[in-house]
């Protein structure tokens, strides 16, 4: 006669931690400056400011929004704060950066507002492989919230971890 196969993963304390449930969905958006340039070179204050009054900022409602510009130029600070105080009635997040920093707000953002209560004393896997755009700092803030919480802590799937700590508790 077989024996029954028992899951001791599902049996045991381990809580999984997976970062890409908590993703907020939302179309990304980056909003380069460089149009609005003077042969993409020289910020002219006048016309910047006639593109920026002209621009259909409605177009940004509900989505995540990063400002940059792509081409090597010199941007006066006032000029990225210009575009962002149009998308901020609209937009859901602005940041001025990348698509990278965007990510890194956003995660930064709702993992200090996360309740770790759960995680306490127990042994928390953060699970590894992301079909979603995670930063990798995002892993750093999480580490932040459980390491003071948890028993220990591990990196990948149930079957196969990293261990990145253990309490000395």
């Amino acid at each position: 006669m077989a024996e029954e196969i028992i899951n001791r993963v599902t049996n045991s304390k381990l809580k999984t931690f997976d970062l890409e449930e908590i993703y907020p969905e939302g179309k990304r958006v980056l909003f380069d400056v460089k149009d609005w340039l003077f042969q993409e070179l020289i910020l002219k204050e006048t016309d910047f400011r006639e593109s920026v009054k002209n621009h259909d900022w409605s177009q940004y409602k509900k989505t995540f929004v990063a400002i940059t510009c792509s081409v090597d130029a010199i941007i006066p600070s006032w000029a990225f704060m210009l575009v962002a105080s149009e998308l901020i009635p609209f937009a859901n997040k602005v940041v001025i950066g990348d698509k990278e920093l965007l990510e890194t707000v956003l995660y930064q953002e709702l993992i200090s507002f996360l309740d770790f209560k759960e995680f306490a004393d127990a042994p928390v896997i953060i699970k590894g492989c992301a079909n979603k755009p995670i930063p990798n700092s995002a892993y750093a803030f999480l580490i932040e919230k459980l390491q003071p919480i948890a028993k220990s802590i591990m990196f990948g799937e149930a079957c196969s971890t990293v261990p990145l700590y253990k309490s000395k508790k």
